[in-house]
């Protein structure tokens, strides 16, 4: 038996609405010794997102839910500290998808390496550089079509995915960049920092009144990470032949009730509008396309980003609540 120790962070109950700590279980085990083909891996950045509110719901989905008593999956990157694998040796960065754990042990086949670009925090491949502006991007381009001069409006646009995608939109040549935010704070950062043309706080009135004020010549492409009335907002402001990327619906994540459906659902017929909702499973053959444009423009330096950071395993629920309530701008992770 191993004397290296693992804190990892299980689903002990299934939430009802919001989660809380009584839904999570912290279990220290000491690790086995190493198996053939077995790697151990110190994990330096742990990742927490919204789509993993929906996984601990035991309900059909498109990935099954997690299962109580195991340890929260998700991606995570940092470096191996011991090896049985011949392809994954001592020293080298990987990421993985293990989730909620300060020390992970497994097969190696289960690790991706990953070079160490000198002045690159590894941070950033769990977001603008990973998953999340891979997201952004299929969204835009795979999903909604995006073309250059159209008018694009994403919601919950100061969270990870909406600050990735509102920056590639602009690269991509959109007309006008529209977001909406949960705060002054949030809406000033959208404009000054990640290059919206408008922004507006979501919690000042009506979403398609200031929807309307933001886009008076309408919006051509949407993606929605909100739902609700965000989604209603859109439909009303969309010009014929509009699209939308539906990549999640966080209105609705942690609430008893149904969510209502919007009350304008006729403008798809009579504008001829395409609503498509997308998981990132299909589309990762985009991801050498998208890492070439990608890394080009941060080398260029024409990517910002946020990240919001709490540190040590032990409060990874923490942090996850936080980001369920808004808390983070850009992404949110955990240090170990």
């Amino acid at each position: 038996m191993s004397e290296e120790l693992s804190t990892r962070i299980q689903l002990a109950a299934r939430p009802v609405g919001w989660p809380s700590h009584d839904d999570f279980r912290v279990e220290t085990v000491a690790l086995e010794d190493l198996k053939p083909g077995e790697v151990r891996v110190r994990n330096a950045f742990v990742s927490v997102d919204p789509y993993m509110r929906g996984r601990m719901n035991d309900v059909r989905s498109y990935v099954a839910p997690y299962a109580l008593g195991e340890t929260i999956a998700g991606g995570a990157i940092g470096h191996v500290t011991a090896s049985a694998s011949d392809d994954v040796p001592v020293g080298a960065i990987v990421q993985h998808q293990h989730g909620w754990s300060d020390t992970v042990q497994a097969d190696a086949s289960t690790f991706r390496v990953v070079p160490d670009v000198p002045g690159l925090p590894l941070s950033l491949r769990l977001h603008i550089l990973g998953m999340t502006g891979l997201t952004a991007y299929v969204g835009l381009t795979a999903i909604a079509g995006m073309k250059p001069g159209d008018t694009v409006f994403i919601s919950g646009a100061a969270g990870a995915v909406g600050t990735a995608a509102g920056q590639i939109a602009r690269l991509l040549g959109a007309g006008r960049v529209i977001g909406s935010a949960g705060s002054a704070e949030k809406v000033a950062l959208l404009t000054e920092k990640y290059g919206y043309d408008a922004a507006f706080n979501y919690k000042d009135g009506d979403v398609r009144d200031q929807l309307a004020a933001a886009a008076p010549d309408g919006i051509d492409v949407f993606f929605d990470n909100v739902g609700g009335d965000h989604l209603e907002a859109a439909l009303e402001a969309f010009n014929d032949g509009g699209r939308a990327a539906l990549c999640g619906a966080i209105v609705g994540y942690n609430t008893t009730d149904r969510v209502a459906g919007p009350d304008n659902m006729a403008n798809i017929i009579t504008r001829g509008l395409t609503l498509q909702g997308f998981t990132l499973a299909a589309y990762l053959h985009l991801s050498p396309e998208f890492q070439e444009k990608m890394t080009a423009w941060f080398a260029a330096g024409e990517i910002a980003y946020d990240e919001t950071i709490v540190d040590g395993i032990e409060n990874t629920i923490d942090a996850f609540l936080d980001m369920m309530r808004g808390a983070n701008t850009g992404k949110m992770l955990v240090r170990i």
